[in-house]
């Protein structure tokens, strides 16, 4: 697999965390953080969208071009 490859199944996870997870988690009761579960959840998928973009800049072939100058 290649770098694009590995860049695109990153970017798709949050995509699929988000919008299909979250018919699976669909519940209230149990309390993380002091907020629903479904809420928790989507906070929790907010933060890790973020790391796994800040990844997916990291590997980037195309940000690495201007680092030598």
């Amino acid at each position: 697999m290649n770098v694009n490859g590995l860049m695109r199944i990153l970017a798709a996870i949050p995509f699929v965390g988000i919008l299909i997870g979250v018919y699976f988690v669909n519940r209230v009761t149990p309390y993380l953080f002091g907020m629903p579960f479904l809420l928790s959840y989507c906070v929790i998928w907010v933060v890790l969208t973020s790391v796994i973009m800040t990844v997916i800049y990291f590997i980037d072939p195309k940000n690495k071009e201007g680092a030598a100058e």
